[in-house]
């Protein structure tokens, strides 16, 4: 009897992934807080979530026509999107506000933990199922 990875994990292996993309886009905002121009960019975790279970990758994939054509993105990922600014314009045209970028990596870190804990607990389950135990 064949073990189907998808079941088991469900829907925790895919919560992994998209909070690790969040996190990068997150500590991309952090690190370009002084950054003239530079505009503050999150995630949609719903539609990235939605996305993964689909076995899609991120932006706009071409269509192959043949097994051996190699997969193509054009890397605009439609769940990534830019945040409207809580603060007025600081002259520069920088939109990330640092304290509520930390606090939204906070969380999202959180999170992380969370959906980890999830996914370490079936696969605990896993290994007990096949041990007998």
């Amino acid at each position: 009897m064949a073990i189907s990875f998808d079941k088991a994990f469900g829907i925790s292996q895919y919560a992994v992934q998209v909070r690790q993309e969040r996190a990068e886009l997150l500590a991309s905002n952090l690190a370009n807080a002084d950054t003239p121009g530079y505009k503050a960019k999150d995630l949609d975790f719903k539609a990235a979530l939605a996305e993964a279970q689909s076995g899609q990758q991120g932006g706009q994939s071409l269509v192959r026509t043949n097994d051996r054509h190699l997969a193509a993105s054009l890397g605009l990922d439609p769940a990534v999107g830019y945040r409207n600014p809580n603060q007025p314009d600081t002259g520069d045209g920088n939109t990330v506000d640092v304290q509520v970028e930390r606090s939204l990596f906070m969380q999202n870190a959180m999170e992380y933990q969370t959906s980890l804990q999830f996914l370490s607990g079936r696969i605990k389950g896993l290994m007990s199922a096949i041990k007998g135990e």
